[in-house]
């Protein structure tokens, strides 16, 4: 196991977000805290009152934007909501705000906000890949061919994990296990210490199913 001094995930939770694509990353880091409390992970919200995510699940925000708590790495998660948050002005002077230091991650349909706010030229990252209702209808684009839209100079990619430096996306709704797992590594674990994460949470076949389901575009 590295010494990674307080790795800290701060994920982004909003109206109609999808719940797995939070509570995936939020439990990886949660388990792994059993070995390393010195990791944390917490909700960051646009403002400090309680969030109705998808289904009326309700989380409560640890931050607000005006907080402005110190994050190793911010994390959006995707769900029906990001077609609103895609023109919120406060989430894009919130993420430009940001040092530059801090890892810009996303699950699923989180990756349209990096790429409407044009983060994503000229560089790969990916989506969820397979439609629901509101995609399949028309135009029926999947959320990969609407990232493309979204953001035409992205290279947009269909693997499962897309590390692109400081910019890490992962695909849809249960990718988020593979983006927490990889934001380990990110923060310097070790393979030892994700793996028995991984067996931990009985996830181990899994893990090593997708492992190889990944882009280093670094």
């Amino acid at each position: 196991m590295a010494t990674t001094n307080g790795f800290r995930l701060g994920i982004y939770i909003f109206k109609d977000a999808e719940i797995v694509d939070f509570a995936a990353p939020y439990g990886v880091f949660s388990v792994a805290r059993r070995m390393d409390p010195s990791l944390d992970a917490f909700f960051i919200a646009d403002a400090n009152r309680p969030v109705q995510a998808q289904a009326g699940f309700t989380v409560l925000p640890n931050y607000s934007f005006n907080d402005n708590p110190s994050v190793s790495a911010f994390l959006i998660p995707g769900g029906f909501g990001t077609r609103q948050e895609i023109y919120n002005e406060r989430l894009h002077q919130y993420i430009l705000s940001l040092p530059a230091k801090t890892l810009l991650t996303s699950v699923c349909t989180g990756s349209w906000i990096y790429g409407h706010m044009g983060l994503l030229d000229n560089i790969v990252a990916t989506s969820r890949k397979e439609p629901d209702r509101a995609e399949a209808n028309p135009p029926g684009m999947t959320p990969t061919e609407r990232l493309k839209v979204l953001a035409p100079a992205c290279k947009v990619s269909l693997k499962r994990v897309v590390d692109s430096g400081r910019i890490v996306t992962a695909a849809g709704i249960t990718a988020g296990m593979e983006i927490g797992f990889h934001l380990l590594r990110k923060a310097g674990y070790d393979e030892k210490f994700i793996s028995e994460v991984a067996r931990i949470m009985e996830y181990s076949q899994a893990y090593e199913a997708y492992r190889n389901d990944f882009e280093n575009a670094v």
